[in-house]
């Protein structure tokens, strides 16, 4: 008769064999740590067609011919916090690609590395200067009226903001995890800016560090930022395509440029302390960033998890504008996920590639030379424009002007801009 296990017996015996099995997942995480690892991110080919101080444009090397290629090309604005890169990250999640292969003529703005020169920037600076004169470029290289506009984050904050400014450039607008109404509890972020004293915080650095925004938002979810995820590591690490990834990954994150001090401190004030843009209430560079002159199409995309931009944050923004064909999309992930996860990768970018599309001959755009192909448009010289002249000629962006708009008591004023 065979003699009854006791628990001890059990135990033993499955320690010898997880012993087993770690050993062996041991020395093939040795093998893939010591291997060559595939980590290169933003790899899609594309040409830098277009500078003006730090700031590039990128435009992507299209890989349909030109009669297959949508005639508005769609200008990309990442926010100034990380980089743009997070859309091709990966070879097989690439937002980039995607757009691509369907016929998506793509432009993308790079922000750069602020230096300790550009703490004076302001939000004006970038929206009626950089992107302005981004757009202007890309308005004029493909012989189009209007372009289609997509901002992500706080570029997203960006483009709305160019949109209200400038909205005959704009044919449509498409937001992503993009933060509009701050009069919110949900997210701790949305919290700790309320009362965060950013007077002191710029006026210590210059801008603000990218360091030290990084570390704040681990500090935001430190469990799972911090310690789930290099356990999740170690345990996926005899896994070449999951460390390969997760390297990539790590490197965007700490990839961080500093945001210029002054855009930093306007940012934190009129938005998430004092909700303007909302409430139709802001002003950038003199003027009124009315939002019922949004009028374009609007497409508003973000996600039911995200920490940093939450559903409350972002939804409202498409009941406030004049437009009257706005969409809601909220995707089952969170802020990154979004751009990365294999799930709303089949979710995302079709979206927006389908809607676009729907509205591509909704307007006839003038001027196009539609004998020029995407290739000899990609083989045009790169524009180089020094600091500022453009915008010295801009009468709406220089000078002393005068702007009506109703205040906070519902009169109208007058604003002078210096």
């Amino acid at each position: 008769m065979e003699k009854p296990k006791i628990p001890v017996d059990i135990i033993l015996k499955h320690l010898a064999e997880q012993a087993e099995v770690h050993q062996i997942r041991v020395q093939k995480a040795t093998d893939v740590l010591l291997s060559e690892l595939d980590t290169e991110i933003a790899a899609t080919p594309y040409e830098v067609v277009y500078e003006e101080d730090r700031v590039k444009l990128k435009h992507y090397n299209a890989v349909l011919p030109s009669n297959e290629t949508m005639r508005t090309p769609l200008l990309v604005v990442y926010a100034l916090i990380n980089r743009e890169t997070m859309l091709d990250l990966q070879p097989q999640r690439s937002v980039v690609k995607n757009f691509l292969a369907n016929g998506i003529n793509l432009y993308m703005v790079d922000w750069g590395y602020p230096t300790y020169k550009d703490k004076f920037l302001t939000i004006d600076d970038h929206v009626n200067g950089y992107m302005d004169d981004i757009v202007d470029f890309v308005l004029e290289r493909e012989k189009v009226e209007q372009i289609n506009l997509m901002g992500i984050c706080m570029g997203g904050t960006f483009c709305v903001i160019y949109s209200a400014l400038h909205p005959h450039k704009v044919k449509n607008l498409v937001t992503t995890v993009c933060p509009t109404n701050f009069d919110t509890r949900q997210g701790l972020l949305h919290i700790w800016m309320r009362w965060l004293d950013v007077d002191k915080m710029i006026d210590t650095f210059g801008n603000m560090p990218g360091d030290l925004m990084n570390f704040g938002f681990l500090l935001l979810n430190p469990a799972r930022l911090m310690i789930d995820k290099y356990i999740g590591f170690l345990e996926n690490m005899d896994n070449k395509p999951f460390v390969e990834n997760f390297v990539r990954m790590e490197k965007w994150i700490f990839d961080s440029p500093d945001v210029p001090g002054e855009t930093f401190r306007q940012f934190v004030k009129d938005m998430y302390q004092k909700n303007l843009l909302i409430e139709n209430r802001l002003v950038i560079g003199g003027r009124h960033v009315d939002l019922n002159k949004v009028t374009m199409p609007m497409l508003n995309i973000y996600a039911q998890y995200d920490h940093l931009v939450p559903p409350e944050a972002a939804e409202k923004i498409t009941g406030v504008v004049g437009s009257r064909d706005t969409e809601n999309v909220c995707l089952d992930t969170g802020h990154i996920g979004i751009y990365v996860s294999s799930k709303t990768q089949k979710e995302f970018a079709p979206k927006i590639i389908n809607w676009l599309k729907t509205r591509e001959d909704r307007y006839e755009p003038a001027g196009r030379d539609d004998t020029e192909s995407a290739v000899e448009r990609a083989n045009s010289p790169v524009k180089n424009i020094s600091p500022s002249v453009k915008r010295s000629e801009e009468s709406d962006h220089a000078g002393k002007k005068e702007l009506f708009f109703d205040n906070l008591q519902g009169k109208q004023g007058i604003r002078n801009h210096p």
